[in-house]
């Protein structure tokens, strides 16, 4: 996967995320591939870059399957945006649409145990509330299954992160909008809204009222008591918040702000790990990242061997994937790419992530896009085929 400039797309490139309006919508779907209108269409709604599965149409592996279905997510998205906004026009909070939703999020979660958690969706920044609540939603949720909770649980685990952030609605969307970071008396109104949804859920008239509104209330919490707003610390913090927490953090983390860029996954994970001691149970982030693809399908690495595409990570050991070596250390293609189990290899064999601005001069340089190591069926000891993606 590459993050290309809108510019340098090409019809028959296949999209490896997908990109949605405020109300849900689907602008472009991951997996489908682009032609002339979708690019201009792209340009006109200010995109800038989108990921693609590969610089050549004629080796476009598919995306990774995400944890729930496409309609899934499109339909929960649509649905987090009314409940938001009838609340914000009424003042009434009406659950029921959302606890429909949640239902069939919990299916299709279920279902796809076996995928590891890839993210791809693209938002833009004032769209972030609605997507975020479904992406928490569906993190939350995963990392419970691994705790083995009842489908009960589960079930409030998925409507407690779609309502995590309710009492935004509270927040001036100056605010919540802002393009750049907050002042400190702009942070403080901000602060605000984990009480303030609070306050709203507790006044569901639903059996589960109670645990929806601490994880609202408690989903910045930290275990060292430096959290807010209630400076809550170890056991006094909910469990079903602490799992919340984590969702909430590694997806803003991941997601493209007005202040920041989409950090990549290995990115999010020595952040919460490293910068960020004390803030989290580290026994369910470490059960977190075990699920989460810390490398992606087609993440391309510098390692000591060379460097190489992600081929495919298991669960249990996200940091040490499977890849494939396709050039030397010197940047040279090699005679036979071949496959490395990194769990055999010592732990300092990955030097780095290749970031999208090294990624792209280093295909074109090679004339050889990594994307076609990615084929299901063939592996990369077979002969290289080199191809022509020196178009611009």
């Amino acid at each position: 996967m590459i993050n290309l400039p809108i510019k340098k797309l090409r019809p028959g490139m296949v999209t490896a995320q997908s990109i949605y309006n405020t109300k849900g919508a689907s602008y472009l779907t991951r997996g489908t591939a682009v032609s002339e209108q979708y690019i201009s269409r792209l340009k006109k709604l200010g995109v800038t870059s989108l990921a693609v599965t590969s610089l050549n149409p004629a080796f476009a592996p598919s995306p990774p399957d995400d944890i729930i279905g496409e309609r899934t997510r499109i339909k929960a998205i649509h649905k987090v945006y009314d409940t938001f906004h009838e609340l914000e026009a009424t003042g009434e909070l009406n659950i029921e649409p959302l606890s429909a939703i949640s239902e069939t999020m919990l299916d299709d979660i279920l279902s796809n145990q076996n995928n590891l958690v890839q993210l791809t969706d693209l938002r833009r920044h004032d769209d972030y509330t609605f997507s975020h609540s479904v992406n928490v939603a569906v993190l939350a949720t995963m990392l419970g299954t691994l705790c083995r909770y009842s489908k009960s649980d589960l079930l409030t685990l998925v409507l407690g992160g779609l309502l995590h952030d309710i009492g935004k609605v509270n927040v001036p969307a100056t605010i919540l909008t802002k393009r750049g970071r907050l002042t400190q008396s702009e942070f403080s109104l901000m602060k605000m809204h984990p009480a303030l949804g609070e306050e709203k859920l507790l006044n569901l008239s639903v059996p589960s009222a109670k645990l929806l509104a601490i994880i609202a209330g408690q989903h910045h919490e930290h275990l060292n008591g430096q959290g807010y707003p209630r400076h809550l610390m170890g056991d006094s913090i909910h469990r079903f918040a602490r799992i919340v927490a984590i969702a909430d953090v590694y997806d803003a983390l991941t997601s493209q702000r007005s202040y920041k860029p989409a950090y990549k996954p290995h990115i999010a994970y020595r952040i919460m790990n490293r910068c960020s001691v004390g803030q989290f149970d580290l026994d369910l982030l470490n059960l977190f990242f075990n699920n989460v693809a810390i490398y992606p399908t087609g993440t391309v690495l510098k390692t000591t061997l060379g460097y190489a595409i992600v081929r495919e990570s298991e669960f249990g050991r996200t940091l040490t994937p499977k890849i494939c070596v396709f050039a030397d250390p010197e940047q040279k293609l090699v005679p036979h790419p071949f496959d490395v189990d990194l769990q055999y290899c010592p732990s300092d064999t990955v030097q780095t992530v290749v970031e999208d601005l090294e990624l792209l001069p280093l295909c074109y340089r090679l004339k050889f896009d990594p994307a076609q190591l990615l084929d299901g069926i063939r592996h990369c000891t077979e002969q290289t085929v080199t191809v022509d993606v020196s178009a611009s």
